[in-house]
């Protein structure tokens, strides 16, 4: 949501269509991999601590949370690379507060911020290589 709306502020239409793709397919990706996975929650597996919020019912690797903040971090910083630094430090600490309340382990955040950065960074390369081959053919012509 911050992403969306701070493309919106410096009026980057395009930053704001990529972020949303590049959140859904991540969170698309976390969701199919939790059923590949199929890791227990820790709160599943231990009786203490218990955790802090109301725990979800489906696995924990990779974390979601962790997969769409790293996925639209990395969009922004695309954006704005000077600002890379407190954008991923925020996705950081999303996905920390996830393993603070005990619904993941440290290894699903970190899977879940591979999985987002992986995701932004095919849906970049997908997208300027289209656009090179597109200049390409016209340049044909």
């Amino acid at each position: 949501m911050l992403a969306c709306i701070l493309a919106l502020v410096w009026k980057r239409y395009a930053v704001v269509v990529f972020t949303v793709v590049a959140v859904a397919v991540s969170d698309w990706a976390s969701v199919g991999l939790k059923a590949i996975f199929d890791v227990e929650r820790p709160s599943m597996r231990y009786a203490e601590p218990k955790p802090l919020v109301h725990p979800p019912h489906d696995a924990s690797f990779p974390s979601g949370h962790a997969a769409t903040s790293f996925a639209a971090a990395t969009v922004l910083s695309f954006a704005r690379p000077r600002w890379a630094p407190a954008f991923y430090l925020l996705a950081l600490a999303i996905g920390f507060s996830r393993v603070y309340v005990g619904v993941h382990y440290p290894l699903d955040i970190v899977g879940g911020a591979v999985l987002g950065i992986g995701v932004s960074i095919a849906l970049r390369w997908l997208v300027t290589s289209r656009r090179r081959s597109s200049a390409g053919l016209s340049a044909g012509r």
